[in-house]
């Protein structure tokens, strides 16, 4: 916790996102009985008025020399992924953690980061609709595309949109604490710590038909008979193959081995039914084969980081009809 009032540098960009800039903005302007929690500042290269998407304008408090004296400095967000940060704006960030400032990229604000070089060999996260852009681009930075947000030597980078808040919130703890902190998202009518990643909202459907017709009609009939178990050697004899055979087309096909796509096909099956139905978790497992309540909690838990019984409270039918 600290005795002085932590100052915050905002970074301002052209086409700016108005959502990414005002997370930062909303928490780091909260404030208690006693006073201000941060001392915020808006910054801009030359201290220039910038324009949002559309229909905003930012008036900055100053230029990039404002952050030289920030304990925390944010790119909240980024407008063009292929766009290079200006070398002023790099070499104030690169000032900035040299020092020992936090600084803060907030979904696409990693790669500000990332193209400052700031995150070479170092853990980061981003949105996870950037992953293969991001990996491609910044082969040497670790990236981590279930972290909500990584905190990796005073370089914190978050997933999209809504990780932002999460992240600004770890900020308030660090600085403040976790009781000043709870009250600051009790504020703002959000948990104070989200569990799980953002592997949960990570789209990752399974094809449903491959170049195989073979495999296709496989495929159809496991998906009508999840429930059942299967063993290669019964779908080696329904496919009249060998079991080598087997195995080898199955995964040219689908990329995965039997078992893989099972417990993908499994876990998807049962993310649908605890968003559409309030069927037993007991029902669940036994429905999609995972045989157990304890086998379906252990893969879902590891895939998704949340347990069967969170993921229907937060997406369930009862979750969204409260929500609206």
């Amino acid at each position: 916790m600290t005795t002085k009032t932590p100052v915050v540098a905002l970074v301002a960009y052209p086409d700016f996102s108005p959502f990414h800039f005002s997370v930062p903005y909303l928490v780091f302007t909260a404030a208690m009985p006693e006073g201000p929690l941060f001392d915020l500042r808006i910054v801009s290269p030359g201290a220039r008025p910038l324009s949002a998407e559309r229909a905003m304008t930012i008036q900055p408090d100053g230029g990039l020399e404002l952050a030289d004296t920030a304990d925390i400095v944010v790119v909240p967000g980024w407008h063009d992924l292929d766009a290079r940060p200006d070398p002023e704006l790099v070499a104030a960030l690169a000032r900035a953690h040299a020092r020992g400032a936090y600084v803060v990229g907030l979904c696409y604000g990693a790669y500000v980061l990332a193209y400052a070089g700031l995150l070479d060999g170092r853990r980061a996260s981003t949105h996870w609709m950037a992953e293969k852009d991001f990996s491609l681009r910044f082969p040497r930075v670790k990236l981590d595309m279930n972290a909500l947000y990584v905190d990796e030597d005073r370089l914190i980078t978050s997933a999209g949109t809504g990780a932002g808040l999460d992240c600004c919130l770890y900020l308030v703890r660090a600085c403040h604490g976790a009781k000043i902190a709870n009250k600051v998202a009790r504020t703002m009518v959000i948990p104070p710590h989200r569990e799980g990643g953002q592997a949960q909202f990570i789209e990752q459907p399974v094809a449903a038909s491959t170049e195989d017709s073979r495999v296709n009609r496989l495929l159809d009939y496991l998906r009508e008979n999840l429930g059942k178990q299967h063993s290669i050697d019964d779908l080696a004899a329904m496919a009249a193959t060998s079991r080598r055979t087997f195995t080898r087309r199955f995964h040219k096909a689908t990329g995965m081995t039997l078992g893989d796509w099972l417990v993908n096909e499994r876990l998807q099956q049962s993310r649908e039914l605890l968003e559409t139905t309030a069927m037993p978790i007991e029902r669940i497992s036994e429905f999609t084969g995972f045989q157990t309540p304890l086998a379906l909690r252990q893969h879902f838990k590891k895939r998704f980081q949340v347990s069967p019984r969170d993921w229907r409270r937060t997406f369930g039918q009862k979750a969204a009809t409260e929500a609206g």
